[in-house]
């Protein structure tokens, strides 16, 4: 199945770590608790813009996340003891009948209305306050990230065009460690094939 969106180039030759580290990976992946705050400086540290920020986090138009990631939200939002005040009423009900307090934590939800679709209304949703992920709503409440949310929400044709910038800024992004070119981008090359 076609989730749609846009496409783009990637470009060839890009080199892939030799080795994989949770370590290195918790450092620079954000937490779904993440504020736009933190987040700002995460993707600054990797020459990364806010407007960058927004349009790469649209990545969760599709797909699901699990309640394990909200609880926090919707029973302690900041050590308060209650939810965080920017979900809408209903959509917070909604919320605590699939990720009720005690409840199963991998029960998932849809991180937007149209979790198949990649689109623009993951960003409707968080100018509504139905954003699924603290980090997600977060891009909403602050106000240095607050006009690219509503841009996008008004113009699909704009979030897919900054989309694609951001991922092709991501896609030239190296570690600086050893790397090389994958044969099988799943697997690090074996020996070298012998010559025949």
């Amino acid at each position: 199945m076609q989730s749609g969106g846009p496409n783009w180039k990637v470009k060839l030759g890009r080199k892939d770590s030799l080795t994989a580290s949770q370590e290195d990976s918790n450092k620079i992946m954000p937490s779904p608790r993440a504020n736009a705050t933190f987040l700002i400086d995460l993707f600054r540290k990797f020459n990364l813009s806010i407007k960058d920020l927004v349009a790469l986090s649209g990545s969760h138009s599709i797909g699901k996340a699990r309640c394990f990631s909200i609880v926090f939200r919707l029973y302690n939002q900041s050590g308060t003891g209650r939810p965080d005040p920017a979900i809408e009423p209903k959509f917070r009900e909604k919320l605590f009948k699939l990720c009720p307090r005690g409840g199963h934590e991998n029960v998932t939800g849809d991180l937007d209305a149209t979790p198949e679709k990649f689109d623009n209304q993951y960003f409707k949703d968080l100018t509504n306050g139905r954003g699924f992920l603290n980090s997600d709503q977060t891009l909403f409440t602050n106000a240095r990230t607050r006009a690219f949310v509503r841009q996008f929400s008004r113009n699909q044709r704009r979030f897919f065009e900054a989309f694609v910038q951001g991922m092709i800024k991501m896609g030239d992004l190296q570690s600086g460690r050893q790397g090389e070119i994958r044969r099988n981008c799943r697997v690090i090359n074996g020996p070298p094939l012998p010559h025949a």
